[in-house]
């Protein structure tokens, strides 16, 4: 505000040579009784001593010298502005309106943007058009003032349509007396992440108090949030750390930190990965990823792969913009990437929160039609990759007030935000909130478990992939832990799914989601995934080939897998195979027989096809003599229904 106060007295000691033409002049602040110039000039002295109590004093004393001292009115409600009272602020600047009505133009300007910060919104349009009224004002402020006239017109029409939200404080375990910041939440919802502003030390001279920002973790346990704990060393130091974001598999942290030794700019970008019960020391991602500017408020999404952020840096749309960058094969980030038009305006755009389904960002911005301040928006990216025109969340998620941080969980039934509007233990605290049902993303369930050696059950740091059958696109990656063998992925509903999971020296495991159709549900599927050392006798279904319904065309969904059996045979040239087909029982023993055999070949065509040795290979097909599941239903027919290969060499 101190800013605009200032601007706002040159107008006042230089207004009389600053009147259109036509208009009454108001005297110059020399014209004024002595007495009451004395005070006002005393009032700016201790104004700029920021001595605001007597500032207020001595204007009044001016006030009361001059009823109609529009001036002194003016900046005692520049000085409760600052004193962070809005609506005193505006009861000033409309007693210095009564005064003189045609005393400035630009008053009615200040007081529309204050009552528009107070959600003040038909009073604020009101005073924008009288603004506009007065022909000759600076086109910035003409171009502000349309702008904001929408901003009251859409207010006015999201209070009078709001939309449902009944947020609950997440209680004691969560929130404390000082600020709690929402950050993320794990897929499976046992994990949630804050950020909590502590004092560190206060100043008995000037009165101020230092904080210092730490990440907490609390873990869900029969439903009900447990305390939350400091995660302490080397993620936590002894300056400030913020913008916390986790991985959807809760293996990887990307936060920010501003000012450090290692830093490229303001604030820079940090990342930290989990190993067991423990974090890695913080990494700076480096100068690729991060500017000479503002780099902060990441979010990492389950392709595991793509980083979201925002930054202040140079070649943006605006003051912030929401960048994107992905990481390599090679572990190096590529450059980053702006959103572009669609996400981004002139203003500020920040906060991102990619959803776990991968194609919802939701986000916050000054410059979309919103309530006024910052709102929160979503957004949705198609097929080819566009991201579509964002949404106002709506009244009474929005405000008049700035709303800045949104995290959703996997589900996409539950959203939490950070506020201090809504009472609470003090300060800043987070609640959750059921999100209705048209700012939604794609529900998301999860796949959970470990991986182990399936001969000498140690748990095993294995690769996984997870592919959209229907684009052979991979849609997600993750890495289980070295030490508990844990994973966990992220499997957006509305689609089918291949997964396939892989380590040197062992035989894949593959296996399909069908989440489409009769078969979408958001039920977690957990198990564990026994991993095969390759050993001449193993033998692997190959759960991702597919035929049609008495056919043995390979199927286009198929490819994928069998990508994985072709480089599985390139990287081990030692090994030899023989791929086996099976059928259930329908059918005729002679006629399920050919079947088999037939499917069998086709799999040993393709690896021919692509550069695997015919010597390497042997296909044969069993019809139904070989069932590892009952005929009797059609789970286990389906299971009877499969492509294996064993090794038959190494």
């Amino acid at each position: 505000m101190r800013s605009k106060t200032i601007s706002f007295l040159t107008l006042v000691l230089f207004f009389f040579c600053m009147m259109p033409p036509g208009r009454s002049q108001t005297s110059p602040l020399s014209t004024r009784s002595k007495k009451a110039a004395a005070f006002f000039t005393e009032a700016i002295n201790y104004y700029d001593q920021k001595d605001y109590d007597k500032a207020i004093r001595i204007l009044d004393r001016a006030i009361h010298e001059d009823s109609v001292f529009v001036e002194a009115f003016i900046l005692k409600g520049d000085i409760i502005s600052e004193q962070q009272d809005p609506r005193g602020a505006i009861v000033q600047y409309k007693k210095g309106i009564k005064a003189n009505p045609d005393f400035s133009p630009t008053l009615y300007y200040i007081l529309a943007n204050v009552e528009l910060m107070t959600g003040l919104y038909t009073d604020a349009r009101a005073d924008y058009e009288k603004f506009l009224s007065y022909p000759g004002q600076a086109k910035d402020k003409q171009d502000k003032a349309n702008r904001n006239i929408k901003s009251c017109d859409f207010g006015i029409n999201s209070m009078a349509h709001p939309v449902p939200f009944k947020p609950v404080n997440l209680g004691d375990s969560i929130n404390s007396k000082y600020d709690d910041y929402m950050n993320a939440v794990t897929a499976d919802e046992q994990e949630l992440f804050l950020t909590r502003k502590l004092p560190r030390a206060h100043h008995a001279a000037t009165e101020s108090t230092e904080f210092n920002e730490d990440f907490y973790k609390a873990k869900k346990v029969d439903s009900v949030w447990r305390k939350a704990v400091n995660m302490g060393s080397p993620v936590n130091t002894e300056e400030n750390e913020g913008a916390l974001c986790i991985s959807p598999d809760g293996k990887y942290i990307f936060f920010a930190a501003c000012d450090r030794p290692d830093g490229y700019g303001s604030c820079d970008l940090y990342w930290s990965k989990k190993t067991g019960d423990s974090w890695g020391t913080p990494e700076n991602m480096g100068p690729v990823v991060n500017s000479s500017a503002w780099d902060s408020q990441p979010s990492f999404s389950s392709d595991g792969k793509t980083l979201y952020f925002a930054s202040s840096r140079e070649g943006g749309k605006g003051r912030s913009d929401i960048w994107k960058t992905e990481l390599k094969p090679d572990g190096s980030w590529t450059a980053p990437v702006n959103l572009g038009d669609s996400i981004n305006t002139k203003a500020e755009e920040m906060a991102p929160f990619i959803h776990p389904d991968n194609h919802t960002l939701y986000f916050a911005s000054r410059g979309h039609q919103g309530m006024g301040g910052f709102d929160l928006f979503v957004s949705r990216m198609d097929a080819d990759g566009n991201w579509s025109s964002p949404v106002d969340l709506a009244y009474p998620i929005n405000t008049y007030a700035d709303e800045i941080n949104l995290v959703v969980n996997a589900k996409g039934d539950v959203a939490y935000i950070s506020s201090d509007k809504l009472g609470g233990k003090g300060g800043m605290d987070i609640y959750s909130f059921k999100l209705y049902k048209e700012a939604q993303p794609i529900m998301v369930t999860y796949f959970k478990g470990v991986v182990f050696d399936k001969e000498t059950k140690n748990r095993l740091s294995a690769r996984f992939e997870l592919i959209d059958l229907a684009t052979g696109k991979t849609v997600s990656r993750s890495t289980s832990d070295p030490v508990t063998g844990e994973f966990l992925l992220s499997l957006p509903t509305e689609k089918n799914y291949g997964l396939n999971v892989s380590k040197p020296g062992y035989l894949f495991y593959s296996d399909h989601f069908e989440l489409t159709g009769e078969h979408s549900s958001s039920k977690p599927f957990i198990y564990n995934v026994p991993l095969q050392q390759i050993q001449v006798g193993e033998t692997v279904i190959l759960k991702n080939i597919f035929f049609d319904t008495d056919k043995f065309n390979l199927k286009d969904e198929s490819k994928n897998e069998l990508e994985r059996l072709v480089q599985l045979l390139k990287n081990n040239p030692k090994i030899h195979i023989e791929i086996s087909g099976h059928t259930d029982n329908h059918g005729s023993p002679d006629h399920n027989l050919v079947l088999s055999r037939n499917r069998a070949q086709a799999v040993f065509d393709y690896l021919i096809a692509n550069g695997i040795a015919k010597e390497r290979l042997s296909y044969a097909g069993f019809g139904m003599t070989r069932p590892i599941d009952t005929n009797d239903s059609e789970e286990g027919r389906a299971k009877n229904r499969r492509t294996e290969f064993k090794v038959v060499s190494n």
